[in-house]
């Protein structure tokens, strides 16, 4: 399984295409779609669906123009139609313009302990609210990499002062659904740098305490 990184939009916001033997997944196609077409061109990918760790503007920005190309299946869990659907929920009119999703895209919602199979391989979700109220991780089993959007980041958490924020809900979250996975387990963020479970134990500030 490969693992591409894409760091796009206003606030630097990791997208990754994860693929396998020509095909591919989207996660969090956070803006710039010309960027994402170019390198599933250059690496003659076959898009398969985009997988939503969560709602706010700058993790979304690009779904539309892919989700029209590609005709693709999004991913996400039910709680963040509200961010889809309103500027005033998923941030876009504090540091960009007013942006929605789409009326007519093809949803598929995933609920925490689901089980989806893509690229040939099992994807366990984990809902992780606090950050949003839908917030999810996508937990590659076979390879040991989850995909975190803005749920945990190498020694840091996400905020929890926006709008349905949860800090003590985020935490609980995070120590019973994703510390609990093996020690070895790859943390894909939305944000900054790779980590592993075993690290977030040990240096993590705010899981610590």
């Amino acid at each position: 399984m490969n693992v591409y990184p894409l760091v796009l939009g206003p606030v630097q916001t990791t997208c990754y295409v994860v693929s396998s033997q020509g095909r591919a997944v989207i996660v969090d196609p956070a803006a710039n779609a010309n960027k994402i077409i170019q390198y599933l061109g250059t690496k003659k990918l076959i898009p398969e669906a985009i997988l939503l760790t969560h709602g706010h503007f700058d993790h979304i920005g690009a779904v539309n123009e892919l989700a029209a190309k590609y005709r693709l299946p999004i991913y996400a869990h039910k709680l963040e139609k509200e961010y889809f659907d309103q500027p005033e929920v998923n941030l876009s009119t504090m540091m960009y313009q007013p942006f929605v999703l789409s009326e007519d895209l093809d949803y598929h919602w995933l609920a925490d302990g689901a089980t989806l199979t893509c690229l040939d391989t099992q994807v366990k979700i984990f809902h992780v609210p606090g950050h949003t109220s839908g917030s999810l991780c996508y937990y590659f089993v076979k390879d040991r990499m989850v995909f975190t959007g803005d749920t945990l980041f190498k020694q840091s958490i996400g905020r929890t002062d926006f709008i349905y924020g949860n800090h003590q809900q985020l935490v609980t979250g995070i120590r019973q659904k994703l510390l609990t996975l093996p020690d070895d387990t790859l943390v894909y963020p939305g944000h900054g740098d790779c980590t592993t479970v075993a690290d977030e134990k040990r240096n993590n500030p705010f899981l610590n305490n």
